[in-house]
């Protein structure tokens, strides 16, 4: 018995809509067996990594604002992907969007104004922006691969981060913990329930979600950005700019970014720390894939991964696994998923004794 992989005649758009459905069976049945090789029933293992975090209110709660950021930066994300613009360095621009909001919340001199929360996501937005302008200025300048520069600067962000909080805006009265003072009660985002940290930043996911599918779905910019993404050449024969979608892709991806950021320090931290975030820029990118690169299909996307963070903290509490091993399921569905496009593209057919 032998194959062969043959391309297909056109990408296969039932294949694109299994792919993801594929990967995680995939990912359900590996995972199923590793729970096995330590002893663990597979059965109660699953239930109590993806049903038992949704049993309880509270559980709702922190999946929804788990998925919030995942979505809010996926969005941004999907669009530069879209044009063949690949930032991977979200999780910086998320960092510099905090920072950039919670320098603005603790020495604005309009502490009870009704204006600083609206000003936090204006820098929260325009530090995000202006930390992903640098990879597209070198790209678009140099040709600098801005997957390279985008993760180097990540580093960066995080160093800048960790001088911050370790040095000038430490809290003089936190203990000497690597953390800022509490935000000014003017510049924190409304919980919709005081018993839960759900919060208000929950409507700017909504809006970023229905602009992204306006932009990359109605829009003619978007259409561009696609085209040149999909078909580079035919893109500069019809006078498409390479450089306008660079420009476009960083910048909208970085805003995004930084704008959760600025929703994580403004919602259920209060103020800024070391530890902003528990890698939402980089599972952000598996988000946006699993949506294969749809607004809509990353809210479902989000929402998987929030569910995957809060499954790790499941079973660390009733099992005794170590939360890590949430970062096992990220990578084996990523892992799956890549393999799975394979199949959008290429087919295995089944060779007969006359074809051999």
């Amino acid at each position: 018995m032998a194959f062969k992989i043959e391309p297909r005649a056109e990408p296969s758009r039932s294949m694109a809509i299994a792919a993801p459905l594929i990967a995680i069976g995939l990912t359900v049945i590996i995972s199923s067996l590793l729970f096995l090789s330590l002893g663990l029933n597979p059965f109660v293992t699953l239930y109590t990594f993806f049903v038992q975090p949704l049993t309880t209110l509270n559980g709702v709660s922190e999946w929804l604002l788990k998925a919030s950021p995942l979505i809010l930066i996926a969005c941004g994300l999907a669009i530069g992907f879209r044009a063949n613009v690949w930032n991977i360095g979200a999780e910086g621009q998320l960092i510099i969007g905090a920072i950039a909001a919670a320098g603005v919340g603790l020495f604005s001199p309009w502490q009870e104004s009704v204006l600083l929360l609206p000003m936090m996501v204006i820098a929260g937005m325009v530090g995000g922006a202006l930390w992903a302008a640098i990879p597209a200025f070198l790209k678009d300048r140099m040709n600098t691969n801005e997957i390279l520069v985008t993760l180097m600067l990540t580093y960066v962000a995080a160093l800048l981060l960790s001088y911050l909080v370790h040095g000038p805006w430490r809290d003089p009265d936190g203990f000497n913990f690597p953390q800022t003072a509490l935000l000014p009660q003017a510049g924190m985002l409304e919980v919709f329930d005081y018993s839960y940290r759900l919060n208000t930043s929950i409507f700017f996911t909504v809006v970023v979600v229905i602009l992204a599918w306006v932009f990359m779905e109605r829009s003619f910019l978007g259409y561009k950005m696609s085209v040149g993404g999909i078909a580079p050449a035919a893109a500069k024969y019809a006078g498409f700019k390479a450089s306008a979608s660079i420009w476009i892709g960083l910048l909208i991806s970085g805003a995004t970014a930084g704008l959760a950021g600025m929703s994580e320090v403004a919602g259920p931290l209060g103020q800024l720390s070391s530890q902003i975030s528990p890698g939402y820029g980089f599972a952000a990118i598996i988000v946006a894939f699993i949506g294969r690169l749809n607004a809509f299909g990353i809210v479902l996307g989000g929402l998987l991964l929030s569910l995957i963070y809060l499954g790790g903290e499941a079973v660390q509490l009733k099992l005794g696994l170590p939360s890590s091993i949430a970062l096992i399921f990220q990578g084996l569905l990523l892992f799956f998923l890549l393999a799975s496009n394979f199949l959008i593209n290429f087919r295995i057919r089944k060779l007969t004794t006359r074809a051999l």
